[in-house]
């Protein structure tokens, strides 16, 4: 196979995120696979960093091994800070009916989580809070996000007072910029950052309300066309919920994916100007839109499960993921860099305004 050049854009969704390790762990199995740059946010961010750090430390094969170990110390240290085994050990000893299934995610731990964060806010530890990320991003094998060489970074946090995105990357992709991106406010304190700048200092949170992820930075002159976009929320649900988690989870579902599918709306519309004739190459950039997901696992599972990172979840969900790209690959392998391999009009058909 040729080398090829694409652009990551990895969606966020909390412990669901290990999907994406799996898609990532596989993809650094193909060295004609370069990637020019990836755009995170939250888990995304997370897992876009790790895979920074690793590449930019190393060239070649050393680089992909380097991106593979921090990928596995990262979702080891997720792993290690919560393991769901009263559930996990129910659900074991027999198939449980529906009503059964509804109980126990009223009383399971993620649901006893949820339940407190209505009632007690993250500033109420005082001088005893800590943010356990920071100490998880900073005791990887390669802890350094802003060096030079490798994909370039783009980590996407939002602007708690403006509510809009901001884009850290270069320099500014520190750390502290991740935890940001990976900020859940009902869970972590806001992260203040102060722009060199302006000198501003300003509070941000889960870089997943504002955009998940951030399409835009990809579409750069120096980057190529091909946008991979690895999804952990399902675009599409065909079962109406009914109960009232499955329309919390819906209703999750659809907010978390509202600013991509926005970003996929006007690359769907810039689609049809070029088809039209209307603006050429000199102008805009046709990007080739890819996507690695698994609507079949991910409607399986509920909001909940993304804060509940036990390990045998994790471990299943990175096979997940190192299938779901693998059968990209085989599928669509030889479309990368040539067309696109995902059909935008399936979402965004020709309507009476256009």
């Amino acid at each position: 196979m040729e080398d090829k050049r694409i652009n990551l854009a990895l969606q966020g969704g909390g412990a669901h995120g290990a999907f994406t390790w799996g898609v990532l762990d596989r993809l650094l199995d193909e060295p004609w696979l370069q990637v020019a740059a990836v755009s995170g946010a939250s888990a995304g961010a997370l897992n876009g960093a790790a895979l920074k750090a690793g590449l930019s430390a190393h060239s070649g094969r050393a680089g992909r091994e380097a991106a593979r170990r921090n990928l596995d110390a990262l979702w080891s240290g997720v792993g290690e800070m919560s393991d769901n085994r009263v559930i996990r050990w129910m659900q074991s000893l027999m198939p449980m009916p529906r009503g059964m299934q509804r109980w126990t995610q009223m009383v399971s731990p993620a649901a006893w989580l949820d339940n407190l964060t209505r009632i007690f806010s993250p500033y109420d530890y005082g001088p005893f809070y800590v943010n356990p990320l920071g100490k998880l991003l900073r005791g990887l094998p390669y802890p350094d996000f802003a060096r030079d060489g490798g994909p370039v970074l783009f980590v996407a946090a939002t602007n708690v007072r403006t509510g809009r995105v901001r884009v850290f990357t270069g320099s500014h992709a520190t750390p502290d910029a991740v935890m940001a991106s990976a900020c859940l406010p009902t869970l972590f304190q806001a992260v203040e950052l102060t722009d060199p700048l302006t000198g501003l200092t300003e509070a941000y949170w889960d870089g997943g309300y504002s955009s998940n992820p951030a399409l835009f930075p990809l579409y750069g002159a120096r980057f190529p066309r091909d946008v991979m976009i690895v999804a952990l929320n399902p675009l599409m649900r065909d079962v109406l919920p009914r109960t009232p988690v499955e329309i919390a989870d819906r209703v999750n579902e659809i907010s978390f994916n509202s600013s991509l599918m926005g970003q996929l709306r006007a690359v769907n519309f810039v689609k049809r100007l070029f088809e039209q004739g209307r603006v050429d190459d000199a102008t805009m950039k046709n990007v080739l839109v890819h996507l690695i997901d698994d609507d079949a696992l991910m409607t399986d599972l509920t909001a909940r499960t993304k804060l509940m990172p036990g390990p045998g979840m994790l471990a299943s969900m990175k096979s997940a993921g190192q299938a779901a790209a693998d059968r990209f690959l085989t599928d669509h392998a030889d479309k990368l860099n040539v067309a696109d391999s995902f059909d935008l009009s399936q979402f965004f058909p020709p309507t009476p305004f256009d």
